[in-house]
């Protein structure tokens, strides 16, 4: 695999190589001139090649309103730079053997949306060595093995944990790759006329260990957040049992699945399950627990497309 995920600065940059046995003259010309740059690029480009003159993207009727951006670096035919909105992208060409190395980095602020932005690089890298060997180009939809692939990879699968004033915060943060409405209707299954603050969890947005209380709040396709049970005889003192009362059953905090605007074709995820202080232990095990729980989701994904 020849992405890599870097930290440049404060912001991620996903880094990508590419041999290509064509020689750097030819591969500028495909890289730099509209009329080519266009057939394996993701939008439909427009410019004048000079340094600080303004870049245009049309995005096509699928792919939101055009955009612009400046060229922030050109020497010709070894570098390439300019802006995306606030995105740099950058194209680098070394003389390598009989053909160039091409390095292409592209900088941006959305760490999670990551693995999305190499799944669909490495296909318009594909489609740019279709052009130079003068071959048909073909654009399909990058797979969803792949983007999940690179979201292990990049370690986009591991949560992070907060500290919040008397206690913690678990919290995950994944690219999923179907829309909010699929991902809801597998969550809830049959059950979605029944979701209701006061009501019962359904199984899908549960793990072993914790068990839920009713849910606190619900909003369809976006939002579901429920109350957890500790049982054992460390739980806190100052936690509340269904029925009000402290006791060796109580409400130990809050799960909360959220389905927000993704990069990509499909959902941003982002999971948070909150603990108090006492029950320390039990953060590791939300940790472990939730991030197979995400996976086993991502796999179900997976399965649905097309």
């Amino acid at each position: 695999m020849n992405e890599t995920l870097l930290t440049v600065d404060g912001r991620p940059m996903l880094r990508i190589e590419r041999r290509l046995g064509h020689p750097p003259e030819k591969v500028w010309r495909a890289v730099t001139e509209p009329a080519e740059l266009s057939q394996w690029f993701p939008a439909t480009v427009e410019m004048e090649l000079e340094l600080g003159a303004k870049v245009s993207f049309d995005m096509g009727d699928e792919g939101g309103p055009s955009v612009d951006g400046t060229i922030v670096e050109l020497d010709r035919p070894r570098v390439f730079a300019f802006t995306w909105v606030d995105d740099l992208l950058r194209w680098e060409l070394r003389p390598h053997d009989d053909g160039c190395l091409l390095v292409f980095t592209h900088t941006f602020d959305d760490r999670f949306g990551a693995a999305s932005f190499a799944s669909g690089w490495r296909q318009c890298l594909d489609a740019l060595e279709l052009l130079l060997a003068g071959q048909p180009i073909h654009h399909v939809r990058p797979s969803a093995e792949l983007h999940d692939s690179l979201v292990t990879a990049f370690g986009l699968d591991e949560g992070t944990v907060e500290a919040t004033p008397g206690g913690w915060r678990v919290r995950f943060e994944r690219q999923v790759t179907q829309p909010a409405e699929s991902v809801w209707k597998l969550l809830v299954s049959d059950g979605a006329d029944a979701l209701a603050v006061g009501g019962a969890v359904p199984g899908e947005f549960t793990v072993a260990g914790f068990r839920p209380g009713a849910v606190t709040a619900v909003e369809r396709q976006t939002v579901l957040e429920y109350s957890w049970y500790f049982d054992g005889d460390d739980a806190p003192a100052d936690t509340t049992g269904p029925s009000g009362a402290a006791g060796p059953s109580g409400v130990a905090g809050t799960v909360r699945w959220e389905l927000t605007t993704g990069t990509g074709h499909g959902a941003r995820l982002i999971l948070s399950q909150t603990g108090p202080e006492d029950l320390v232990t039990e953060r590791s095990r939300a940790l472990a627990a939730w991030r197979s729980r995400i996976d086993e989701l991502a796999a179900q994904l997976r399965g649905m497309a097309d």
